[in-house]
């Protein structure tokens, strides 16, 4: 069973940047793949930003040039740099984790306001 723990959200002015984090537990975090994926109140959890393995990233159209993804092998870390964060970025976002099975965290939320 992998465990994930988030950090790094909160309250933010539209602009400004946040920096998420994501620990995973085990010992294969180097062979899986990483994601944020996020959910607006009354609306279907969406993909924002994937990792692969060997660090290959891919972004929803809406966050690209805005936001970037990254890992950290040794500390079995993903992050996700977010800057000119916008009121639509408003949403409780999620730390993933594929390899084979799926797994998630507890989410953190990210409030921009206006």
């Amino acid at each position: 069973q992998v465990q994930l723990v988030e950090s790094g959200g909160g309250l933010v002015q539209a602009g400004g940047s946040l920096r998420l984090s994501c620990a995973a537990s085990g010992s294969l975090f180097s062979r899986a793949a990483m994601g944020w994926y996020r959910q607006a109140p009354g609306k279907q959890r969406e993909l924002v930003a994937t990792i692969t393995y060997g660090g290959s990233t891919n972004y929803a159209n809406s966050v690209k040039g805005r936001f970037t993804i990254s890992r950290e092998y040794a500390k079995n870390s993903v992050y996700l740099q977010m800057n000119s964060l916008k009121p639509e970025d408003t949403a409780v976002y999620y730390c993933n984790y594929r390899l084979g099975n799926d797994y998630w965290g507890q989410g953190t939320q990210v409030i921009v306001s206006s």
